[in-house]
């Protein structure tokens, strides 16, 4: 949460002086475990302090850390991974909200 801060903090800083057009599309939710209780509260603050955060949440997963070692990315690498399937899903959430693709 304290990164997430500073992180919205510098953005805000960029839009007053930089570009003022800049806006946050919205905050993903990485490395979630939901079965741990830390996890699940840091989620409910960060959808409680913003309302714009997505819907997808991308779960811990080893085998996106291993992808780019073999130059390739997590769907080509394995497709059955939920951490790949959760980007898929993210990529179809945005796609949506641009209004590119039927909700």
């Amino acid at each position: 949460m304290e990164g997430l801060g500073r992180l919205i903090h510098t953005i805000e800083l960029v839009r007053q002086n930089l570009n003022h057009n800049l806006r946050l599309q919205g905050v993903l939710l990485t490395m979630y475990d939901g079965r741990t209780n830390l996890c699940q509260q840091v989620a409910a603050e960060v959808r409680g302090h913003f309302s714009n955060t997505f819907e997808t949440v991308i779960p811990r997963s080893v085998r996106v850390s291993e992808a780019p070692s073999y130059g390739l990315p997590i769907l080509a690498y394995d497709r059955s991974c939920r951490a790949g399937r959760a980007y898929q899903a993210l990529a179809d959430e945005l796609l949506a909200m641009l209004g590119e693709i039927p909700a």
